[in-house]
């Protein structure tokens, strides 16, 4: 599979209003995995974006590490919904240049702000600013701020963030969550299906 260094100059993964790129899902109770895996990669010569994510330095290793992209991302009801990974605590995890690059899965809303911010992240990465060794992306989950499909402004930059991401995936709203259920106990179909694709990411690697 050939690398892609620049998505959002020779592939932005739009549509035309009203539709979803292709292999995008619209929000919904079911909606689960959003793209296929493509082998994207940080590369010299791309500027990062306005604002960047601090690199925080971490003792301790993972199998994944959560990165909100902005606060109230929902990296504290994947983690424990999930049961597994560490929270990055909105930095870059970075265990020095003797250690084995640490994966890493970006967490965002479906608002306008959440979906900048994670593009900003996902640019970040891009331009080499992440850390060294250059962490291994995993993808992007959006998390659904409100229920129901999203409007087609935010459905377009959605698709627009995708295409600069390895791979995406959607949880739905939850309203258990909402209401303090434990998400370890109370989560949609949709988690079952990240949990399942982040430990084979892990384990074969990205």
């Amino acid at each position: 599979m050939s690398h892609v260094d620049n998505p959002w100059v020779t592939h932005s993964g739009t549509a035309p209003p009203g539709e979803s790129a292709p292999g995008v899902e619209s929000y919904g109770e079911s909606a689960e995995q959003v793209t296929e895996g493509r082998a994207l990669r940080p590369h010299e010569g791309l500027p990062p974006g306005p604002t960047a994510l601090p690199l925080w330095q971490q003792s301790a290793r993972a199998r994944w590490w959560w990165l909100g992209c902005h606060g109230g991302a929902g990296v504290t009801s994947l983690q424990r919904a999930l049961g597994d990974g560490a929270d990055a605590l909105r930095g870059w995890p970075y265990l020095g240049p003797a250690h084995p690059a640490p994966h890493v899965v970006l967490v965002a809303r479906s608002t306008a702000a959440g979906l900048q911010a994670a593009q900003a992240a996902a640019r970040q990465w891009a331009a080499r600013q992440a850390g060294t060794p250059d962490p291994g992306l995993l993808g992007l989950v959006v998390v659904a701020d409100a229920p129901g499909r999203l409007p087609p402004p935010l459905r377009r930059l959605r698709d627009l963030v995708a295409g600069g991401v390895p791979r995406t995936w959607e949880i739905p709203f939850t309203e258990a969550w909402r209401l303090g259920e434990d998400p370890a106990t109370h989560h949609p179909r949709a988690v079952t299906t990240l949990a399942r694709a982040l430990h084979s990411l892990t384990e074969t690697g990205t």
